[in-house]
């Protein structure tokens, strides 16, 4: 990363506040207990967690960039590359798996036109395999925007969902 890379990235006084917020839900020398809340600012304002970014995060709590990075690159919720205005994550855990989650991401994956982890050409959806979810009794299951759990995905309900979220990126 180079330092005219580094030096372009200012977080608004806003995101600063934000930042500061979650720093104070911790004692002062645990201030780098807020990283996974200050990575998610980051995304919710920006999209996406860029290196910028997490060196920004990192200098903000006095962490080693790399540790910033480690956690970023833990968790499948943070997107350290662009995505749609949807991402959408399949769950392809075993219990997803015995009830047709390969199929159901597969199925996604021909109905967008997109190799699995691939953009739209529009920018509108994304596509990855998730981990477990937490619903596995609604198998098979996904997540769109790492917020909104959708169960029992058959054909028709996939196409529904599709239809509904195309529709909400058009108005």
């Amino acid at each position: 990363m180079s330092t005219q890379n580094i030096q372009a990235l200012a977080l608004s006084a806003e995101t600063l506040a934000r930042f500061d917020r979650e720093v104070a839900k911790y004692p002062p020398e645990q201030k780098q207990s807020a990283v996974m809340a200050c990575l998610s600012i980051v995304q919710q304002e920006q999209g996406w967690v860029s290196p910028e970014a997490e060196l920004a995060v990192a200098r903000h709590l006095g962490m080693a960039p790399m540790a910033v990075h480690e956690v970023t690159t833990f968790y499948n919720m943070y997107n350290t590359r662009p995505v749609g205005k949807f991402k959408i994550n399949v769950c392809t855990n075993l219990p997803c798996q015995l009830r047709n989650g390969a199929a159901t991401l597969q199925r996604l994956c021909q109905r967008l036109g997109v190799e699995v982890g691939g953009t739209t050409a529009d920018g509108v959806f994304t596509v990855q395999p998730g981990e477990c979810m937490g619903a596995c009794a609604d198998a098979p299951v996904l997540l769109v925007n790492d917020r909104q759990m959708c169960s029992f995905m058959s054909d028709d309900k996939l196409d529904q969902l599709i239809d509904g979220l195309r529709q909400g990126a058009q108005s």
